[in-house]
């Protein structure tokens, strides 16, 4: 599938016209992670945001050296990685692929820095990752409740 293919599913990046996404496109990369591997770690520094076009990842929780909990997951034309464009640009969660996953990854700096060139595609664009944090916080709340409340 063609990159313009894969953000025109993508959660972030859906509702962009056809010249944003090409402009959106060209500054992506592909990259590929093979199953098991820590893409970010929680409270780090994060510098990306990626689109799955491919596979499936596991987003942690972790509560302690060694108690992490998976608290969601994201699969094909699913972003992760947002914190890359909001400051303080660290990651709220761990994620680690579960199985061979290829994404298209851009710098949180570039999209960021969009505000300079293209201040509407960027308004768009921050706009696409408020939605993707309200449809997570979403499903967070609804797993609390599932968890918290009892028949």
């Amino acid at each position: 599938m063609n990159k313009l293919e894969v953000l025109r599913r993508s959660d972030v990046f859906h509702y962009l016209d056809d010249e944003d996404l090409k402009t959106v496109a060209e500054m992506c990369t592909t990259e590929v992670f093979e199953a098991g591997k820590t893409i970010f770690r929680q409270d780090q520094e994060n510098e990306k945001l990626y689109v799955i076009e491919d596979g499936l990842v596991s987003v942690l929780l972790e509560l302690g050296p060694t108690d992490k909990r998976q608290i969601q997951a994201a699969s094909n034309y699913e972003c992760f990685g947002w914190s890359a464009s909001i400051p303080p640009y660290r990651c709220v969660c761990t994620v680690k692929t579960m199985e061979k996953t290829k994404v298209l990854a851009f710098n949180g700096k570039d999209l960021r820095n969009l505000v300079y060139t293209n201040p509407k595609l960027c308004a768009e664009i921050a706009g696409g990752v408020a939605y993707v944090i309200s449809q997570r916080l979403r499903a967070a709340f609804s797993q609390l409740m599932g968890v918290a409340y009892q028949d």
